[in-house]
């Protein structure tokens, strides 16, 4: 995995994703996210592969720009197509989503806590935040 930094669009995974949203119709782009957040919960208590994770993470961003104090989503690697209006239905299981990124066994976790991940554990809380108060 090409990661550059701690955002949810900083490696090649992310970049990747952002291709497969731009490549959806309108009508079924809330549908990808959508999947991304059930195939992190689906795991349950097995071992949570970091691509997926990561899927995940992108997906809350894109849905979190769109929630009261969400961040706008502005980097290169993102979608580059706007997304329609999200349904507010996705927030809990986005929630859902991070909060299993954030317990073991999850490979991302793993991952960044061998190279003192607090900052990005810290960029996950703060979208789990705001989409759990939107």
């Amino acid at each position: 995995m090409g990661t550059w930094d701690i955002g949810p669009f900083d490696s090649d995974t992310a970049a990747d994703f952002s291709y497969r949203v731009d490549e959806a119709p309108a009508e079924r782009k809330a549908e990808v996210l959508r999947a991304t957040f059930r195939d992190v919960t689906g795991t349950g208590a097995e071992y949570l592969d970091a691509d997926v994770a990561v899927e995940a993470i992108a997906s809350a961003a894109l849905l979190a720009a769109q929630c009261p104090g969400g961040d706008p989503v502005t980097t290169s690697y993102a979608p580059k197509d706007p997304l329609p209006p999200l349904p507010a239905e996705l927030r809990p299981e986005a929630v859902a989503a991070l909060d299993r990124v954030l317990v073991e066994p999850s490979e991302l976790l793993e991952l960044w806590e061998e190279s003192d991940g607090e900052a990005w554990k810290a960029g996950v809380r703060k979208l789990r935040g705001v989409l759990a108060g939107a």
